[in-house]
């Protein structure tokens, strides 16, 4: 089970940080991603880690300004999102999968996915 949690209503600019708490098995050999929907689109990939080490993924859209980040104690994965624009307001999901590296940005890859949380930056 995956549960995700922090989204808020946020000003273009600010920052929120979103989690994503993992139960009931274990995630050590799987990736675990963030995507997003924004109304009327498709579910879109934003970043990804692998549970017990490697690199991270980001899409252009994000990169410099999200951090993707886990704590194995905790069982949880975590999003900072900074400098957020407008444009970043959607859902958002965390999932978990055992992907390839080429897969790893595909959302039917993932197996596992939480009930999203909403993310909204007014302007």
């Amino acid at each position: 089970q995956l549960q995700a949690s922090g989204g808020g209503l946020v000003q273009a600019g600010g920052s929120l940080r979103l989690s994503c708490v993992f139960s009931g098995r274990t995630f050590s050999s799987y990736t675990i991603a963030w995507f997003r929907q924004a109304p009327g689109k498709e579910r879109a990939f934003v970043a990804a880690i692998r549970w017990s080490s490697g690199p991270l993924y980001y899409a252009d859209s994000v990169k410099g300004r999200f951090t993707i980040s886990r704590d194995n104690a905790e069982n949880t994965v975590y999003l900072q999102m900074n400098s957020l624009k407008p444009e970043d307001t959607a859902v958002y999901y965390c999932a978990a999968g055992n992907t390839i590296t080429s897969a790893i940005r595909r959302p039917q890859t993932y197996v596992y996915w939480g009930q999203g949380t909403l993310v909204t930056v007014s302007s």
